[in-house]
């Protein structure tokens, strides 16, 4: 039987470009694990895409996995069904343009194949204290640029 994990991610950027940082907070049972990294030239999408990649890479074996985020781009990417279309079209959008950060999305079909994720947008910077703790935790990995 599969371990039952509740993610929180998050990223932000200071300027969009700019430097980034993303934080996730990962709780099985009664056991909370809070990650975060930074990157000094990169944009808010790649940060929200790279808190949940390495939130998912950061489990130790296949898992159930509720993933929260304030990212429509990553929940609709997922739940309206855009990632399949992406990577079943030769990653061209529906205009006919490259899919944007192509290497996360990849990266993120590779993770959800290996758990059963199902995403949940939650609202940003409102009063979950999960999603405000990683917030937090990006903001500082911003800050400390680590």
């Amino acid at each position: 039987m599969r371990k039952k994990i509740i993610i929180y991610t998050d990223g932000a950027c200071s300027g969009n470009p700019g430097k980034g940082g993303w934080g996730a907070l990962l709780m099985f049972g009664e056991l909370n694990r809070e990650i975060s990294g930074y990157s000094p030239a990169t944009t808010n999408n790649r940060m929200e895409l790279m808190a949940a990649i390495q939130a998912l890479e950061a489990l130790k074996e296949p898992c159930d996995v509720d993933l929260y985020s304030d990212s429509s781009y990553l929940v609709n990417a997922i739940k309206l069904g855009w990632l399949k279309k992406w990577s079943s079209g030769g990653w061209t959008t529906a205009s006919r343009k490259p899919v944007e950060n192509q290497d996360l999305w990849k990266k993120i079909l590779q993770l959800i194949k290996l758990h059963n994720v199902t995403f949940h947008k939650v609202k940003g910077h409102s009063d979950n204290e999960y999603n405000n703790r990683c917030d937090y935790l990006a903001r500082q990995a911003i800050k400390n640029n680590r």
